[in-house]
């Protein structure tokens, strides 16, 4: 559970908030809410996002529904030392296309009793944990993962399934490249391939991968 403002007379202390999920599940969404009421409350606010992610505008944060807030372009973590003086609460937006750095520039903010707001995929479109988001939810204060809806079945959706045919691991893209599906729907793309148990045997076991 995160708390969006200090009780009266309380130092507030620094603290991570991740927001993760599939493509299409809301997580801009959310953090331009929580970012907006600490503006509401009169707490200074910086928004970064990566610079690689201009699809919707090349400096405003834009979720998939159009609501927008100003955000700072940065190529890297670590520009975003020189950028949070004085700042109450930074909110940083597609983070799973930052380096592993992000970790620690985000602890440090913390640690200076800087509200940190991140939110990225939780894993990349072969369902594999994604950039620097495994280690922010392992030092967070909270966690919130959001989710879509499976396009093909309707059932709760946490993984984003590319349907272009780039191979890249780094895409940045919407409806168009990407479709948001469950676990079963997602897993029914991919063969059974045989892997060792570890002790010689060999087992049938879904993995994620590109279909053959």
């Amino acid at each position: 559970m995160f708390i969006e403002s200090a009780p009266s007379g309380v130092e507030r202390s620094g603290s991570i908030e991740v927001i993760c999920g599939s493509m299409f599940s809301g997580k801009t969404e959310e953090l331009i809410r929580r970012l907006k009421r600490a503006s509401y409350a009169r707490q200074k606010v910086e928004i970064f996002k990566p610079t690689v992610d201009d699809r919707y505008d090349d400096s405003n944060v834009v979720s998939h529904d159009k609501n927008t807030i100003h955000s700072t372009p940065v190529s890297k973590p670590k520009d975003i030392f020189a950028l949070a003086n004085n700042i109450d609460v930074v909110g940083i937006d597609e983070a799973q296309f930052f380096d592993d750095s992000l970790v620690e520039v985000c602890n440090y903010l913390a640690n200076k009793g800087i509200r940190v707001i991140v939110a990225g995929l939780d894993m990349d479109y072969l369902g594999k944990p994604f950039g620097p988001i495994p280690g922010l939810m392992a030092t967070a204060e909270s966690v919130t993962k959001v989710h879509a809806i499976c396009v093909k079945c309707g059932n709760i959706a946490n993984h984003s399934h590319r349907i272009s045919v780039e191979d890249t691991l780094v895409v940045v893209g919407e409806s168009q490249e990407y479709e948001p599906l469950c676990r079963s729907c997602f897993s029914a793309l991919f063969p059974p391939l045989d892997v060792s148990d570890g002790i010689g045997n060999k087992i049938k076991r879904e993995l994620p991968g590109r279909p053959g």
